[in-house]
């Protein structure tokens, strides 16, 4: 990452618990204030996803369902947003990040508008850890476009984003 740039990986999905507007009053679970804390520390969001059945995985629309609360304050609300997708198959999650970017868009975060497939993702390293060349996860191009709301990423930023996609342990 270039200097002044901190990626921050938020680990703490999975304890958040589904979605109930019941729950979700003056003090909602602390899983949840955790992660409203996040999204409203971060200067911008970087989503990377998995696709399952054609669509958003399960935990990550939860997240955004909690997030998207109190409707016209939500922590999202005019945060700038890009999505990226990994998969073992040929389309790079190209189903998930297109859900992905409604449901945001329809929460009010400002979304990049742009597809980042990664397919093979379980091909797209070297054994030195390094990027495969023939795989662009982010052509220059697309750096250059989304710098001023993200930041350059460099493959060692695409790497840390991917890492934590299950297919890549397999590898």
């Amino acid at each position: 990452l270039p200097a002044g740039v901190k990626l921050h990986l938020f680990g703490g999905l999975h304890a958040v618990p589904p979605y109930d507007e019941d729950a979700d009053g003056d003090t909602p679970p602390p899983p949840v204030t955790a992660l409203r804390a996040a999204l409203e520390e971060a200067d911008a969001l970087l989503i990377a996803t998995p696709e399952y059945n054609a669509s958003v995985p399960g935990v990550l629309k939860n997240a955004l369902d909690w997030a998207s609360r109190p409707v016209r304050e939500s922590v999202l609300l005019n945060k700038p947003v890009a999505v990226m997708g990994a998969t073992t198959g040929m389309f790079g999650a190209v189903w998930a990040q297109a859900e992905t970017r409604k449901v945001l868009s329809t929460i009010g975060a400002r979304v990049i508008d742009r597809e980042v497939p990664v397919a093979r993702v379980q091909y797209a390293w070297e054994r030195d850890d390094r990027l495969a060349p023939e795989l662009e996860v982010f052509p220059h191009r697309q750096r250059r476009d989304h710098a001023p709301a993200l930041g350059h990423l460099d493959d060692a930023g695409a790497r840390a984003l991917v890492r934590g996609h299950p297919a890549q342990r397999l590898a």
